[in-house]
């Protein structure tokens, strides 16, 4: 099959919306997502966007994606995090993960950042071979601190 890599459009934006919440699914926590289309397409589409996405689309259809956005090290400088790479569970073994991959990765190049990041759970196996495939490391001795929003809103002001 023939798919395209291109920058998403604000157009793109629902079916994105459901690649996200197909990961979800994939990922254990399918009543996790919150974010809305509106907000999908304020944070990327706006003049000053907060994240950045690449689509794979075969025919009319988005198929995969992935989504960045810049941070900072106080150690390196200029950061890249890729926050999400997905592939409809249809389509793939065709290469359009490893496509949106080096996409990400020709911007982190570009872009001359010091370093890029992203999470991969534990039990995901094929995702573990595949960037171990291009040389990633894996931090093990790192723990991945968050707190949402609920707990945010518990703190004393």
């Amino acid at each position: 099959m023939k798919y395209i890599i291109r920058k998403a459009a604000a157009t793109d934006s629902n079916e994105i919306l459901e690649l996200i919440k197909e990961l979800a699914v994939f990922e254990k926590q399918p009543d996790a997502v919150i974010l809305s289309e509106a907000e999908l397409i304020k944070s990327a589409f706006s003049e000053n966007p907060w994240v950045y996405i690449f689509v794979a689309k075969i025919d009319t259809k988005v198929v995969g994606m992935a989504l960045y956005y810049y941070g900072f090290s106080t150690w390196k400088g200029r950061s890249l995090h890729l926050e999400d790479l997905i592939v409809n569970e249809n389509y793939r073994k065709l290469g359009i993960g490893k496509a949106l991959m080096n996409q990400v990765l020709q911007i982190a190049k570009t872009e001359k950042v010091e370093r890029m990041s992203w999470e991969v759970l534990d039990w995901n196996e094929p995702a573990i071979k595949f960037y171990e495939s291009l040389g990633a490391v894996f931090y093990k001795d790192w723990w991945l601190c968050r707190l949402f929003r609920e707990d945010l809103e518990r703190l004393p002001a």
